[in-house]
């Protein structure tokens, strides 16, 4: 006869199902559920502590997620994250995988999946994520598939690639440790891995062609039309323009970007061009060509006045007011550079007249005319006293440009803070708190822009998640849970008996923690061998594969809060789609485990 639940353990059970149905309805926001469950548990542990505890003990369990290691380290990775972007450090591997998405989408989709799952095998898979996560948000920002389509399957492959080695995760040695410990013979490294690689095959269809169709895309759809603005590209002695003509190159530039006027035959130094292009069009095609389209001193002076104050480099919209002293004038002409310090990267005019000679001047530069919007390039100060002398009207939409001369820096710390916990140097919390101070001390990141890194969605749930988990172990529900496993399974077949733990393990990882379901299971999945006279490898290797596949609950695992506040998921996105695929791994490496060890 099984014992009822003790009444803590039962509250507990209650409160996680509680806390489940709330973030699945989505009627209120994650913030609300996460600190309405610490404030739960806060008070029913005041009122009703655990034995042997004091009413104090319970406010430190219901509120130890704020200064948990796991929250110190999800918010140091984001601030990596936001080293890398905020620097540029991530544009070439970003326009790589571009032209492979520009290619075809679902086979950039399946190379990505493919290195995620293929990486994770040998590394950590956090530091994995870590490192691709800001390359696809880039891409989404470049027109690529939505952030919020390919993060939840790049996570879940990432995570079926660190099922496969026992030093893919640190869950997968805690495992093979206590067993160990309880007397198995320790498993190799790839021991399991041919299992892991079929199962893994089986789920690729869903993860590569069903998963991303289940997500919505969470980009906002500009529906205005786009400024484009003219201006005059000077070519310069490195360009690749130099000694060829122009349209043996357009194929490699940007498609909102065109050139006017072209000249004939092949082109020479310091040759201007008239151009236009959106404000991405023009920075790729700059970037490609090599030219320039402001004076190379001004552009200078910028850089080096930014280096020198530690401020960013901002791009902005200006419109040209009918008070202002420009109208008529020409860029040439305006004494712009001079007077402020910024440099106009372009002009854009409403419902251009095409072809009107009096818009320009002898030497081919556009006139200034009232309602014009210039694209200007300086520090804030500068940008700021310029729109105030010459009566421009600034726009929104100010963007600051990365701080391309610690690209290199930025990712020489990510490189070390990920090789230095893939190798086990360091633990991950270790690694990523240590690259985040350096991003500080370096100026990769400004301590004022801090909260753009972080999410105080993610936060809370973190912290929410980590009571859960904690009352859940601490109030002897998880015991109890097993205890009822393992006097139900004697009824089963083995496949039966494998699914179950696994089942059972699978539903402790999304709600407590890995290394709770871990540190649980793998005891019972022991003793359960025993019980029923079977190996205990393919039971174990069934609480193993159970600690992995945490792709249900945003909760269950760092990386999949990781890309919470980046993909806008809301928790529900997380259950629509992890649900089927932890049936789709359950029953193949339930299958396969009987088939492998002939049970």
């Amino acid at each position: 006869m099984i014992a009822l639940p003790s009444f803590h353990a039962l509250a507990a059970m209650l409160v996680t199902v509680a806390m489940f149905v709330a973030f699945a309805r989505g009627r209120m926001s994650v913030e609300i559920i996460s600190l309405l469950t610490i404030a739960v548990i806060a008070v029913g542990l005041y009122f009703f502590p655990l034995p042997g505890t004091a009413p104090t003990d319970g406010l430190a369990l219901a509120f130890s997620g704020f200064g948990h290691y796991a929250l110190i380290t999800i918010c140091a990775l984001m601030i990596l994250g936001r080293g890398l972007v905020v620097t540029g450090a991530l544009e070439p591997a970003a326009r790589l995988l571009e032209q492979l998405f520009k290619f075809n989408l679902q086979l950039g989709l399946l190379v990505s999946l493919v290195i995620a799952f293929v990486l994770s095998m040998g590394v950590n898979n956090t530091p994995v994520l870590v490192l691709l996560m800001p390359i696809f948000v880039a891409l989404a920002a470049r027109g690529a598939m939505s952030a919020s389509r390919t993060l939840i399957p790049l996570n879940a492959a990432s995570l079926l690639g660190g099922m496969a080695t026992t030093i893919g995760t640190s869950t997968n040695i805690l495992v093979v440790s206590i067993a160990v410990d309880l007397g198995m013979e320790r498993m190799g490294v790839f021991d399991f891995t041919p299992i892991v690689l079929i199962a893994s095959l089986i789920a690729l269809p869903y993860l590569w062609l069903v998963m991303p169709r289940m997500l919505r895309d969470h980009r906002v759809e500009d529906t205005a039309v786009r400024r484009r603005f003219h201006t005059r590209l000077r070519v310069g002695q490195d360009s690749m323009l130099m000694g060829e003509e122009i349209a043996t190159v357009i194929p490699r530039l940007p498609a909102d970007f065109e050139f006017h006027d072209t000249p004939q035959g092949p082109l020479q130094p310091q040759q201007r061009l008239n151009v236009s292009g959106t404000h991405e069009a023009l920075e790729d095609a700059l970037r490609t060509l090599k030219g320039e389209v402001a004076p190379v001193w001004v552009l200078d002076r910028i850089r080096r006045k930014s280096d020198e104050q530690g401020e960013d480099i901002a791009v902005v919209e200006m419109t040209v007011t009918a008070d202002s002293r420009l109208i008529n004038r020409t860029l040439p002409t305006s004494g712009i550079a001079d007077l402020y310090g910024v440099a106009v990267l372009g002009i854009h005019r409403p419902e251009r007249l095409v072809g009107a000679k009096d818009q320009y001047s002898a030497g081919g530069d556009l006139r200034i005319s009232e309602g014009d919007v210039l694209l200007v390039m300086g520090l804030p100060g500068d940008l700021a006293k310029f729109a105030r002398a010459d009566s421009l009207l600034t726009l929104e939409g100010m963007r600051e440009l990365p701080r391309r001369s610690k690209a290199v820096l930025a990712a020489a710390i990510m490189g070390g803070a990920v090789a230095t916990a893939a190798i086990g140097l360091f633990p991950i919390a270790i690694s990523a708190l240590a690259g985040a101070i350096l991003m500080f001390v370096t100026g990769c990141v400004k301590f004022d822009r801090v909260g753009r890194a972080l999410s105080a969605q993610v936060i809370v749930l973190v912290a929410a998640s980590i009571a859960i988990g904690r009352i859940i172990d601490d109030s002897g529900a998880a015991e109890w849970l097993g205890i009822v496993l393992s006097n139900l399974l004697s009824v089963l077949p083995p496949a039966g008996v494998l699914a179950a733990i696994m089942l059972f393990v699978t539903v402790l990882t999304n709600f407590a923690s890995n290394a709770t379901a871990a540190t649980v299971g793998t005891p019972i999945a022991f003793a359960i061998a025993s019980k029923l006279g079977l190996p205990p490898e393919p039971l174990i290797l069934a609480v193993l594969f159970g600690c992995n596949l945490c792709y249900a609950t945003p909760i269950a695992y760092q990386t999949n809060m990781l890309i919470m506040a980046e993909g806008q998921y809301a928790f529900k996105d997380y259950v629509r789609t992890g649900v089927p695929l932890v049936l789709i791994m359950v029953t193949s490496l339930s299958v396969l485990l009987v088939m492998t060890y002939g049970l």
